[in-house]
């Protein structure tokens, strides 16, 4: 749950500081006085992308940071595996924008990524974008959001499809007609005896670089060593010699007092540990040679090994690997009939399992559409929509449809009028009835609806920061997290609204949910009320945020309902409002 939002110098706002509770948060205000400002900065934290137009002019920087009630094991994974401190309650995100365009992170006050606030973001919070309805009917999203329903897992399908794919390429390189293949075999074997001829060892790059510093500074090294043995060893003040000195003294006194018997062993033990120091260097001394040859050597192999890792690296193993592949692809070229018969068994048994898992995966499909729509459609309806809702699963298992994501499509079809025919959501509905669809989906998703199934993954459109997420199924399911609705509500009024306002003010029962709304109707559903205000000071324009009490909620409600002249009647009617919907 996101406890407190704090913004510095970014876009309009100068400073502000939010404190949020559960349930249905509401931030309202006039257009352009920063609502959808607060929205992206917060996406800032989710790892969206950040730019430097956004700072505040005349400031060297923009700073967004929050506080959030998170101990999901998810969040406690991610710190652990980047090696960040947790807290016992809190997780602390802040995120800076330099002039320069140089930004830094903190997680619980310590140096991260944005990366880890990517990571961290799918267990916070989800911004569903206004406007956001249109481009989450894409074909590739509409199979996403039913797999999230379904809570399927498509790795299984995805990783036999590369299988596939990868053995089919395979026979392509093989069966290309005599000129391409010529041609790739002049190639391959040029690649491979420029390979093959450098004899190359594992880490030799490494060890070369240890000696060629050892010999372009061959002189530096032997005066080091034979300096550091003589203070230990052969010198005549050296420190072996001290320590004899030191343990005959000791002896004397051990005749005396006997708590130095002990210290005896101890002196014994670190002469001879310094001797055997010395003696080392005594020895690494004399096998130094200052051999111009043996380094023009050295460096000649390095350049050797270089230019090969810039062709084929970018690292020396890489180089090696490539060298056996090379070796497997020209031997299946030189034995091109067998290879290609052993690889079609390969093939039909690679496309078997895919189609295993693509036709189980295809089953779960149906049965959730089915599901689905059953449930959207009673959302939708008591959303002020007198319409039928249906999810329509085609495609065919020909191998032409065969893709990662197997070879099913989804359609979302809709009727929004009594006796007009069903046809595709983002086709046929209106602005308004595309908020209410998408406000059912994800209401049918975040909730958790389907019978047995824990609450669910990402569904489509939404934007932890401004990016979206991948197919992956119910990966992410029994996630908690923050619902961020930016002005989903666009294009409905009246009953519509009411109706928006009582579905929000459900899904707020279980989960934090923030709305930026223009709707009065909306609004009267808030268990806090933001007003988020722009005013002029000082010659700049800056954005405040207050939490309104009871007084200034029906003030709020009747400029939302009026404008920005206040009747006696829009004050009744915003009262009126508050108290049905309290």
């Amino acid at each position: 749950m996101l406890l407190e939002l704090r913004v510095e110098n970014y876009a309009v706002i100068d400073n502000i500081a939010m404190e949020f509770a559960p349930g249905l948060n509401l931030l309202t205000g006039e257009t352009g006085a920063g609502k959808s400002i607060l929205i992206d900065a917060l996406a800032l934290l989710l790892g969206d992308k950040a730019s430097t137009d956004a700072i505040r002019h005349g400031a060297d920087k923009a700073v967004v940071s929050a506080v959030l009630d998170a101990d999901s094991p998810g969040v406690q994974q991610v710190l652990e595996s980047n090696g960040i401190d947790a807290d016992d309650e809190h997780l602390i995100l802040r995120r800076e924008i330099a002039v320069g365009g140089k930004g830094r992170v903190f997680v619980n006050n310590q140096p991260a990524t944005v990366t880890v606030l990517k990571q961290l973001a799918q267990f916070l919070a989800v911004i569903h974008a206004q406007n956001e309805a249109v481009l989450a009917f894409d074909p590739e999203s509409r199979l996403a959001l039913l797999d999230t329903f379904a809570g399927v897992d498509i790795s299984a399908v995805s990783a036999a499809f590369d299988n596939w794919n990868q053995v089919r390429h395979r026979i392509a390189d093989l069966e290309r007609d005599e000129h391409d293949r010529l041609r790739l075999l002049d190639l391959w074997n040029y690649q491979r005896k420029e390979i093959a001829d450098a004899h190359l060892q594992p880490d030799e790059d490494a060890k070369l670089e240890a000696e060629k510093r050892v010999l372009a500074n061959s002189e530096k090294v032997y005066c080091a060593a034979v300096a550091a043995c003589d203070a230990l060893y052969e010198g005549d003040a050296s420190a072996g010699a001290l320590i004899r000195t030191a343990t005959k003294h000791t002896e004397e006194l051990s005749r005396f007092d006997e708590q130095f018997r002990a210290r005896l062993a101890e002196l014994e033990s670190a002469r001879i540990t310094v001797e055997d120091i010395g003696q080392t260097l005594r020895d690494y001394a004399a096998g130094i040679e200052a051999s111009p040859e043996r380094l023009s050597e050295v460096e000649d192999r390095l350049a050797t090994l270089d230019r090969l890792k810039r062709k084929y690296g970018p690292k020396l193993e890489d180089v090696i690997a490539l060298g056996a592949e090379l070796e497997r692809k020209l031997n299946e070229m030189e034995n091109k009939d067998e290879a290609l018969r052993e690889l079609r068994v390969d093939l039909a048994r690679e496309a078997d399992a895919y189609l295993d898992a693509a036709r189980a995966l295809s089953r779960k499909r149906y049965q959730a559409a089915r599901s689905l729509e059953k449930i959207v459609g009673i959302e939708i309806n008591e959303l002020a929509m007198k319409a039928r809702f249906k999810v329509e699963v085609s495609g065919v298992d020909e191998e032409g449809n065969w893709t990662a994501a197997g070879f099913d499509q989804a359609q979302y079809l809709i009727s929004a009028n009594p006796g007009e025919p069903l046809g595709p959501v983002e086709e046929i509905a209106s602005g308004g009835e595309l908020s209410r669809v998408m406000l059912a989906l994800k209401t049918t998703i975040e909730s958790g609806q389907r019978k047995g199934a824990p609450h669910f993954a990402p569904s489509v459109g939404e934007r932890v920061g401004s990016s979206r997420h991948g197919h992956n199924g119910a990966k992410n399911s029994a996630v908690q997290r923050t619902l961020v609705f930016d002005e989903i509500d666009t294009g409905i009024g009246g009953r519509a609204a009411e109706a928006v306002g009582k579905k929000l003010k459900q899904l707020a029962r279980t989960k934090q949910v923030l709305c930026v709304t223009h709707l009065p109707q909306i609004a009267s559903f808030a268990d806090q009320h933001y007003l988020i205000e722009k005013r002029e000071s000082g010659g700049r324009t800056k954005t405040s945020v207050r939490l309104l009490d009871s007084a200034d909620r029906t003030r709020e409600l009747a400029r939302m309902i009026s404008g920005a002249k206040l009747t006696d009647t829009s004050l009744k009617h915003a009262e009126q409002m508050l108290k049905t919907n309290r």
